[in-house]
Parts: C-alpha cells; sequence; structure tokens
C-alpha cells in the first residue's frame, strides 16, 4: 500500500444528507465517487456524515459541551480542498449544509498571522443530488456563502445529479453514474487538484500593513 506523501493535498467531504451512516445516502455516494475523482489527481480525502454528529445551531467555534463542530473544524482547517455534499430540500441545500455554513461563519474574521483570513487558499467545491429542480440555485448558493467564507471555486466546481420531478428514483438507484455526470465530476476533481496545487505553491497576498 502507498504512503501518503507528506505534501500531498488534502481533500474533506462533509455529507450533507439528513440520514445518519446507518442509512445508504446519494448524497454520500456522491461525495465519495468525487474523492476517488480527486484522489487520481493525487487528493488523498476523508468523508464525514454530518447528520453523525451533534452540531448545535449557532456562529460560535464551540456552542455546547457535547459539540462536535471543533473537531470537524480541525479537519477542515487541515484540508486544502472542501467538498459539500447535499440533497436538494423544497428547492434549497439541505438544513445541515446551511447548519454547516453557519458554523463555519464564525471564521469570517479569523485571521492567521500574515493578516490573512484562515480559510484563504483552501478550494471549495460541491455536489448535489435531489428529484426536483433546483440544483444550480443550491449550486449559488453554497458558493456564494463559501467564497464570502474565504474558499475559492474552481472553474466547473460543481456536480449534480437531478431526477426526474417526483420521481421515485434516488441518485444511489442508478445501475451505473450518468456519462454527463461522469465527466463533470472529472472536470470538477481535475480543476480542484490544479486549483490547490496553484494556491499552495502561490497563497494569496496579504493585506497591507497599516
Amino acid at each position: 500500500m502507498t504512503q501518503p506523501q507528506a505534501n500531498q493535498p488534502r481533500a474533506l467531504a462533509l455529507a450533507c444528507s439528513l440520514k445518519p451512516s446507518s442509512e445508504s445516502s446519494s448524497s454520500d455516494l456522491l461525495a465519495r465517487q468525487i474523492l476517488d475523482a480527486l484522489a487520481e489527481h493525487g487528493v488523498r480525502g476523508s468523508s464525514v456524515r454530518v447528520a453523525d454528529h451533534v452540531i448545535p445551531p449557532g456562529v460560535g467555534h464551540e456552542m455546547s459541551d457535547d459539540d462536535a463542530w471543533p473537531a470537524i473544524r480541525e479537519e477542515v482547517l487541515a484540508s486544502d480542498v472542501l467538498l459539500l455534499c447535499t440533497p436538494i430540500w423544497l428547492g434549497h441545500p439541505s438544513s445541515l449544509a446551511q447548519r454547516v455554513l453557519e458554523r463555519l461563519n464564525a471564521d469570517l474574521s479569523e485571521t492567521g498571522e500574515d493578516g490573512r483570513p484562515i480559510m484563504f487558499d483552501k478550494v471549495a467545491v460541491v455536489g448535489i443530488v435531489g428529484n426536483e429542480d433546483g440544483a444550480h440555485k443550491v449550486t449559488a448558493d453554497l458558493f456564494q456563502g463559501l467564497a464570502d467564507l474565504g474558499f475559492t471555486v474552481p472553474a466547473h466546481g460543481s456536480a449534480y445529479w437531478v431526477g426526474e420531478a417526483r420521481g421515485g428514483t434516488d441518485y444511489q438507484d442508478l445501475d451505473e453514474m450518468p456519462a454527463g455526470l461522469e465527466g463533470n465530476i472529472s472536470n470538477l476533481a481535475r480543476n480542484a487538484a490544479h486549483l490547490a496545487g496553484l494556491l499552495s505553491r502561490t497563497p494569496y497576498p496579504a493585506p497591507p500593513s497599516d
């Protein structure tokens, strides 16, 4: 088994299905497929099913004694690529995807010793599944929030599958990945890995000192 290199880029997938790991999830499946595609470009990844963890509402780093967010936040900070995967609910990202953005908001004004926001130089991509319209709106909602937090979005940085409206087929029920989605994931992974490498070698400049 090949050991990961010390400087190998890292990706973290936050699967924002409303289902815990005891239940199968299309969002989790898509997250794992995107991580596999990133691995082909030298980006090692791991995944967290958000519904498995106690993450209270709020915009602080730690909201309760049993708050799991501080540990997840450390994984975000240790990663070069953040992948948010969510189902579409009533035309919007899942409530857990919104919860992730709200908790990340605590870092909006956090800066490093060089004065740069701590999420600078990190890449953000999204994956979306659903049986209703709204993939473009959900993508726009997530990218807007992630960009505000300091993440950088690559070209073709989203991948989505939307089934027939009100249909009974979930993404995980498909016999094989649709060709269009496969190409979409390939572009996402290639561009995200490329951008992560560029930002690692040439970070955003620090703000001018007073």
